[in-house]
């Protein structure tokens, strides 16, 4: 159907894109295709398959560390919008006369400071 890899939800092109898996890892490097043949021995398959088992470990740490990130900035915007829409429907939970008498039950309101150039200021409007 000739679709563009990056911009079907469930290829590897796409969740590396978008940020859904690792793209970079070191641990990358020991899972490349070798195609040069070896010569057999017993020590060297020994330790290969000891450094296969680290390497699985600390691979598997890292996605479950990724992952983890992944899921903590999604819990911060929905605690934020989840905050903004408190504030914007208060009024709804508490009556408004209750939160005039009681300031404890409304949100404290942060200030912005916000800053214009010299420039934005003296320019007449264009027409």
């Amino acid at each position: 159907m000739k679709r563009n890899p990056r911009k079907v939800k469930w290829t590897k092109a796409y969740r590396r894109l978008h940020g859904k898996d690792m793209t970079q890892d070191s641990t990358f490097e020991f899972e490349r295709k070798r195609n040069r043949p070896e010569r057999y021995d017993r020590n060297l398959a020994e330790n290969t398959l000891k450094a296969i088992k680290k390497i699985d470990k600390i691979s598997s740490d890292r996605q479950k560390h990724h992952i983890s990130t992944r899921l903590n900035t999604g819990k911060v915007k929905k605690r934020k919008e989840a905050r903004n829409e408190l504030n914007q429907s208060i009024h709804m939970i508490k009556a408004p006369s209750a939160l005039k008498e009681d300031s404890s039950l409304t949100l404290p309101k942060i200030k912005v400071k916000v800053s214009q150039t010299l420039a934005e200021e003296n320019q007449p409007m264009e027409e």
